[in-house]
């Protein structure tokens, strides 16, 4: 046991498991949520015709997160897929995050504020800040 109290101490290793984890936790159950939600959309959509000659994009409420949320209550497959997507996409912002928190309980204030900087762009970049 060690001196305090038995609290291991955040290293390097410790951090790179716990972000590669959390990277490959994120992947798996987006790929799970996107599967499922596929065959329950070929499930209720197959029977049909596909049609090429238009091209016809997602509905409106599938275009925003709070739309995707929205439409994940009336359990639309559609929107399930889009969730799949929007989680795949928040993996490596969670990595990032679990990064800063992993530095800065290993005290390493240098890699702390780089993380977070990282973070306020991720942020900035998926708000769609940039693009108004």
């Amino acid at each position: 046991m060690s001196r305090d109290g038995g609290a291991r101490r955040w290293t390097d290793e410790r951090i790179e498991k716990l972000v590669g984890n959390l990277l490959r936790a994120g992947v798996l159950i987006s790929a799970a949520v996107v599967l499922v939600s596929g065959i329950c959309y070929l499930w209720h959509a197959g029977t049909g015709a596909a049609e090429y000659h238009f091209f016809h994009g997602e509905p409106s409420p599938l275009n925003s997160v709070s739309g995707i949320l929205a439409s994940l209550r009336t359990l639309d497959c559609r929107a399930s897929i889009q969730f799949g997507i929007l989680l795949l996409m928040a993996t490596p912002v969670a990595r990032v995050a679990a990064a800063a928190l992993g530095f800065y309980l290993q005290g390493d204030r240098t890699y702390v504020v780089v993380s977070l900087a990282v973070l306020a762009i991720l942020a900035l970049s998926l708000s769609g800040y940039w693009v108004r």
